[in-house]
């Protein structure tokens, strides 16, 4: 028992680390069922940033009580814009593609946000290639090799496999189709949405540096936003009417847990190991989804899209890798300086770094946040 428990308290971390892409596969899943029986994708994010906002709200007015807010309007206006790309935006246009797909397709596509994000920091003159070092060679790669996964997986096929062969032959028509061509071009600008969420949300943390607050604010402008939105697209009550069904039990599993919950769970996980330890754990939700959809949902497991997984992963370790060495270099001149006050100051940058909370697995969030900061700052 004695041994147990030691393991278990040098492990909470990676135990954590886990629960987080169970709660995001679990989401993955519910979310895929909702929006192939028809779930109006609009109300799903209003209802589902609300919970998540009230959720938040007794952790923004316990841990930062007491310090003075300045809402200016500059400090409304990133709030407005990191709502709207990272939230209104991002996840809608990921709902659409992700009910257009599968699941796995989906994830797939996520774990290129930390690309697409590289290569507009390069083309934003925010980050330097560095094509003539190790770390810059391994980043390309590792970019190119993602890139390579999904394209992969998304023009070839291949065999089919199905891991349970009574689910294939059971298989309900859903109200909804898939549309692969449509569902890459949503899933193709979710990503670039993210993109510009990474770097809106660097501006906002130097003017609003509370994490609780900016999540719960930000997820009230999200909802109001999604809302007009939504009304534009479809006013009819049937299409905002919540009733206890898997709708409900999708909403607010999504807000409390794989939102507020994954949130609270990803910032102690930064203070304790450093903002590149969370995002190395983000190909296990892409590979949890895509048994647990052959196996649950009945959905086959086709060659090309194996083979874009493996592709996606060793790719995005590779950046990964890259990511955490340049960061490195980048931190070793200002530690001779002060070590106990640069500490404190990497252990307050990593928890703000996520002021704002992503649907769902969210590949380096963090570390990208940090690397453009520090690019700014030189």
């Amino acid at each position: 028992m004695k041994t147990l428990k030691e393991w278990f308290t040098s492990s909470q971390t990676l135990l954590s680390m886990l629960l987080v892409q169970v709660l995001l596969t679990g989401m993955q899943l519910l979310s895929r069922v909702i929006l192939v029986q028809g779930t109006f994708i609009g109300a799903l994010i209003v209802y589902r940033h609300l919970v998540a906002a009230i959720c938040v709200a007794p952790f923004a007015l316990y841990f930062e009580r007491g310090h003075p807010k300045k809402l200016n309007c500059k400090v409304w206006f990133w709030l407005f814009v990191n709502a709207l790309t990272g939230m209104a935006m991002a996840q809608g246009l990921f709902y659409y593609g992700l009910r257009d797909t599968s699941a796995t397709y989906s994830m797939s596509f996520l774990n290129l946000v930390p690309i697409t994000t590289f290569f507009t920091s390069i083309i934003l003159r925010m980050e330097k290639l560095k094509w003539q070092t190790w770390v810059g060679k391994a980043k390309s790669v590792g970019s190119i090799m993602c890139v390579g996964g999904a394209l992969v997986s998304s023009v070839y096929k291949g065999r089919e496999f199905y891991l349970d062969h009574h689910n294939h032959h059971t298989h309900q028509t859903a109200p909804h189709k898939t549309h692969m061509l449509h569902g890459t071009i949503f899933l193709i600008c979710s990503c670039f949405s993210y993109t510009t969420w990474f770097i809106a949300q660097v501006k906002l943390l130097k003017v609003f540096p509370f994490k609780y607050w900016g999540t719960m604010l930000a997820c009230i402008l999200a909802a109001i936003q999604a809302a007009v939105i939504g009304v534009c697209l479809d006013s009819s009550k049937a299409a905002w009417r919540l009733e206890w069904n898997l709708q409900l039990i999708t909403i607010l599993y999504s807000g409390a847990l794989a939102t507020a919950a994954t949130f609270c769970i990803l910032s102690w996980a930064i203070t304790i190991q450093g903002p590149s330890y969370p995002p190395m754990f983000n190909p296990l939700s892409l590979i949890f989804v895509a048994f647990s959809e052959a196996v649950i949902l009945g959905e086959p497991l086709t060659f090309g899209m194996l083979v874009g997984m493996v592709l996606i992963i060793m790719g995005l370790y590779s950046f990964l890798w890259s990511k955490k060495n340049d960061t490195q270099k980048l931190s070793q001149p200002n530690v001779a300086a002060a070590e106990g006050s640069t500490m404190m100051a990497d252990g307050l940058t990593a928890t703000q770094s996520t002021s704002t909370v992503v649907p769902s697995a969210s590949p380096t969030t963090d570390s990208v946040i940090l690397e453009i900061e520090k690019t700014e700052n030189n």
